[in-house]
């Protein structure tokens, strides 16, 4: 029966990380829990489920995961990477096993189906479903592209998609919530820049991802949703997945998670862009000091690759996947 190796991260996911550890355990040779730095129970629950668990301090999530990768290596099998939030249905977690050991070899990454629940209903309308994301790869054939925001794991080989469920349901409340897109936004904001060629040659910026998918979406955000005028292209992204999408089928809360999720949250990644570049002008300051002090990142930070660099292959489902060497 072929391995399966866990990769969860964390930082303060006490609500959480049971549910996700009980989700999968029953089928993981191994959990490792990279931690940044919880101040609640994290660690001591993840720990006393079986998981192994290190610390790591934050950058971003592509940093993050890589280190998890690294500190997989040698192991044999495949990988899994599954937020601290989410969890595997039991049927889907059941049925691991079987779909990992009918792959051929020349798959090397497989796609799930995420489902989101917000406020408490699944939310299916609007663009939302379905949405597939690449979370198993083979060991050793795979690395998180460096992305401040929305980076996507690189396989070597065919990626295919599955039947597996993963359910994304964050218990925490809409205070939280509105906290975390507001750094999203601000992490979002530097990839925008690094794209435009504003803040040097530090950032890199890859644009391609192993989900056509998230190729597909990628594409449409960078190619025609960041050509429209900033301030406008929010609300016709609201009225497209609301209206044209049929958003407003998953009633109350539907309504809530599109305007949040598809309105506010990018008008405020627009206004942050405004605040950026007004106070570079102003103050006469390069882009990348004025992310610095508009938003508290720092764009400039080296975001190390893999202890073991791979060569980046470009996948899309059902279909080989061409040699792109990329520099660490």
């Amino acid at each position: 029966m072929t391995d399966i190796h866990a990769i969860i991260l964390t930082l303060d996911e006490e609500k959480h990380i049971a549910r996700c550890i009980e989700s999968i355990r029953s089928q993981c040779a191994s959990i490792l829990v990279v931690d940044s730095g919880s101040k609640d129970r994290t660690r001591e629950i993840a720990a006393g489920l079986g998981a192994e668990v290190i610390e790591n301090p934050w950058i971003n999530y592509a940093t993050q995961t890589n280190k998890a990768i690294s500190a997989c290596a040698g192991k044999t099998g495949w990988l899994m990477r599954i937020d601290a939030d989410e969890y595997l249905t039991p049927e889907s977690a059941a049925g691991l096993h079987d779909l990992l050991d009918r792959q051929p070899r020349d798959v090397g990454g497989i796609v799930v189906r995420r489902q989101i629940v917000f406020l408490g209903r699944r939310i299916k309308w609007g663009a939302i479903e379905p949405s597939w994301q690449l979370r198993l790869w083979r060991a050793g054939q795979g690395s998180c592209e460096q992305r401040w925001m929305d980076e996507h794991i690189i396989v070597t080989g065919r990626v295919v998609r599955s039947n597996i469920d993963l359910v994304d349901e964050n218990l925490n409340s809409l205070d939280w919530w509105t906290s975390k897109h507001n750094r999203y936004a601000s992490r979002e904001v530097i990839d925008i820049l690094a794209s435009r060629g504003l803040l040097g040659e530090n950032m890199d910026i890859q644009r391609h991802s192993a989900s056509w998918q998230a190729k597909l979406k990628r594409f449409v955000k960078e190619r025609v949703y960041e050509k429209l005028p900033g301030g406008v292209r929010p609300l016709l992204f609201f009225l497209y997945r609301y209206v044209a999408r049929l958003g407003f089928l998953d009633g109350k809360q539907g309504y809530y998670f599109h305007v949040l999720q598809g309105f506010w949250y990018r008008t405020l990644i627009d206004a942050k862009l405004d605040e950026v570049m007004a106070l570079a002008k102003r103050r006469r300051i390069p882009v990348s000091e004025a992310v610095r002090l508009a938003t508290g990142f720092d764009p400039n930070v080296a975001v190390p690759a893999p202890a073991q660099p791979l060569p980046r292959i470009v996948a899309a489902e059902g279909e080989r996947s061409r040699e792109r060497a990329v520099a660490h």
